[in-house]
């Protein structure tokens, strides 16, 4: 190692220090911050209001689940606050389109639901990877793709559905070619008299948190407050995906639920429902820690977020992802502290 290597090795080590001290010090501070927002008393009537939802796998529409599931499925959600079934019916193909034949017990899946469950709707969940950092998958940028993106909502309300449901990630924040898309789809919901929900990616959680991830990584994780809510003044129902937050213990888990829930209610409009998503499914990365990432946590988190910030908010819920991957620890613990 020559002396101008090792001179710019000594530099980079002390440039590597000072970016590790910009990072960790911060973080060390939200950690605190989100131990502390975990903790308080729940207010009263902090609880379901009958606009829960939950994510369903394609199964569903796709010819492996018979009457009898469907008969366990109703006994499993009565007496809860679930309203609305996001039922996978795609995922679209990267030009937008979709084709009929990845959901043909749609009709049997309808039918059934609003003869055995009266009062629940049917949503088609439709989804496609995003070409955003990578050279594969949807491009909204693309006129022509938003156009068949239209199409595809409008062929699955014609197929019967009650509801279209669009989870595009990953999306970055501020994409105006995604306003642009739902502002189609708004035209096209209203007109049908049907209801447009989202997926929502989660919030910054520090100011521009989401741009210094992009520099840094190549990726957004985050949206940024303005961004969450012009998508919601857009749409019927907004579902946060609280999960996946790599928090490593339940208590900063919480307490990251609690942050999000205040901040996405803060620009959610009164006319818009907005839910926080609850993690009933059971992995263990980076991403998703699943001795910190708990149904209780969140259902906590979620209750306190509300009672500190908008206590009467009727159109609020919970929506639980995802039902093939749901342990019965997951509902009793819906149950035991939502209701």
């Amino acid at each position: 190692m020559n002396g101008r290597v090792r001179g710019w090795w000594r530099r980079g080590r002390w440039v590597a220090l000072g970016l590790a001290l910009l990072l960790v010090l911060p973080l060390a501070g939200s950690a605190l911050a989100l131990r502390v927002n975990y903790a308080g008393d729940l207010q009263e009537g902090t609880k379901t209001r009958g606009k829960d939802a939950i994510w369903l796998g394609h199964a569903w529409v796709d010819g492996r689940k018979k009457d009898t599931d469907l008969a366990d499925f109703a006994a499993r959600i009565k007496g809860t606050g679930i309203r609305d079934l996001y039922v996978h019916a795609g995922p679209l193909e990267h030009d937008g389109t979709l084709p009929a034949a990845r959901y043909p017990r749609a009709a049997w899946l309808i039918e059934s639901v609003h003869r055995t469950m009266p009062g629940i709707r049917v949503h088609a969940w439709l989804g496609d990877i995003l070409a955003t950092e990578g050279p594969e998958g949807l491009r909204l940028e693309d006129a022509a793709s938003r156009t068949a993106v239209v199409g595809s909502a409008r062929q699955i309300i014609d197929a019967g559905f009650d509801g279209v449901h669009f989870d595009l990630e990953p999306l970055l924040s501020d994409d105006a070619d995604y306003l642009s898309l739902l502002d189609d789809l708004g035209e096209l919901t209203r007109a049908r008299k049907v209801p447009l929900s989202v997926a929502a990616h989660q919030i910054d959680p520090l100011p521009a948190l989401h741009s210094v991830n992009g520099a840094v990584s190549g990726s957004e994780k985050w949206w940024s407050q303005e961004f969450f809510g012009q998508v919601a003044r857009r749409v019927d129902q907004i579902a946060v995906m609280s999960y996946d937050t790599w928090m490593p213990l339940e208590s900063l888990y919480g307490g990251y639920v609690a942050q999000q829930t205040s901040l996405a209610l803060e620009v959610t409009p009164e006319g818009t429902d907005l839910l926080m998503g609850l993690p009933f499914f059971h992995e263990d990365d980076l991403g998703h820690h699943d001795s910190a990432e708990t149904v209780a946590a969140a259902i906590r988190g979620t209750r306190l977020g509300l009672g500190r910030t908008d206590r009467d908010r009727e159109r609020f819920g919970v929506a639980l992802y995802v039902d093939f991957a749901a342990k019965e620890e997951d509902w009793t613990a819906y149950r035991e502290g939502w209701h």
